[in-house]
């Protein structure tokens, strides 16, 4: 069913409930009213079955967000953290908040963050309390690099909840863009000391690495980036960093091995195919970039 499929059943239908209130003030016999109450009877199931088909489309929508995630993280080589939101679930409150809570979610995996943005609003306009609904709206102006009101946005989630690492992480990630650094380190450090998400711990190692690469203390990094590997093999940007940081500090062989490996570890992902691109960039008698990858 397009989207002009839909518009016109929604126009036949409210035509039909104009039709029939114009028709309950001319109502005078028995047989009128028996045909009208027909009439509004049929409506209703007409209604009916039209909200259980969109519904269902609505579902089908759900799981078409959760397939197109998966085919998004094999295309990308950005260094944000990977959106890890769950599903909100939507229940039935008064005011509708949740509606626009789970409205975000799907905009956000989406990649619309403006539209999320605009129903998160929504949401906490309605349910200002809302800790999931702010977290949300962080994550969605974060990704659409509104920093200065993400990094709003994450510290009134920490006021209500000084344990939500994934928060934290993303403060930590902020502030690495915006190249506060002693701030970057102190959420980052916490959100491993707290040790509650191992992705949160996983990325908050990986941004320390990035701080002190960015920082020009290769030592360090090298360490945290070794340290991110021992927690996830798979984070691959990790092996293309580590071996950065390696050849920025003169250990150039190190970090020709260091890109094979993560050229191994996964041949077919974006970082995988940038391991191998640095390879043959720095076997072409050239450089790796000292800064600007975070």
């Amino acid at each position: 069913m397009d989207v002009s499929t839909i518009e016109s059943v929604v126009t036949a239908l409210r035509q039909q409930y104009h039709d029939i209130t114009s028709r309950l003030d001319a109502v005078g016999t028995p047989s009128e009213r028996e045909a009208l109450k027909r009439q509004i009877i049929a409506y209703f199931k007409s209604v009916d079955t039209a909200v259980t088909e969109l519904t269902q489309i609505k579902e089908d929508i759900r799981g078409l967000v959760d397939r197109y995630k998966q085919v998004a993280l094999t295309a990308e080589t950005a260094q944000a953290p990977q959106f890890t939101g769950a599903r909100p679930m939507v229940h039935a409150d008064h005011i509708g908040a949740s509606t626009f809570v789970e409205k975000g979610w799907s905009l956000i995996s989406l990649g619309d963050y403006a539209g999320a943005i605009q129903a998160l609003h929504k949401a906490l306009t309605l349910s200002p309390n809302d800790v999931q609904a702010q977290s949300l709206l962080g994550w969605a102006q974060m990704l659409d690099e509104e920093y200065d009101d993400a990094l709003a946005t994450f510290s009134k989630v920490l006021m209500k909840e000084p344990a939500n690492s994934l928060a934290r992480i993303n403060v930590g990630y902020i502030c690495l863009k915006k190249r506060i650094f002693g701030e970057a380190i102190e959420h980052l450090s916490k959100a491993i000391r707290l040790d509650n998400d191992k992705k949160a711990s996983l990325y908050a190692h990986y941004y320390l690495g990035l701080v002190y690469l960015e920082r020009e203390m290769y030592e360090d990094a090298q360490n945290f980036f070794q340290k991110t590997l021992a927690l996830g093999p798979n984070l691959i940007e990790a092996y293309f960093e580590l071996g950065r940081a390696q050849w920025l500090a003169g250990e150039r062989d190190t970090a020709r091995q260091t890109w094979v490996e993560g050229y191994k570890a996964n041949k077919f992902s974006p970082w995988g195919k940038r391991c191998k691109e640095m390879l043959d960039v720095v076997d072409g008698g050239g450089e790796p970039p000292r800064s600007g990858t975070a």
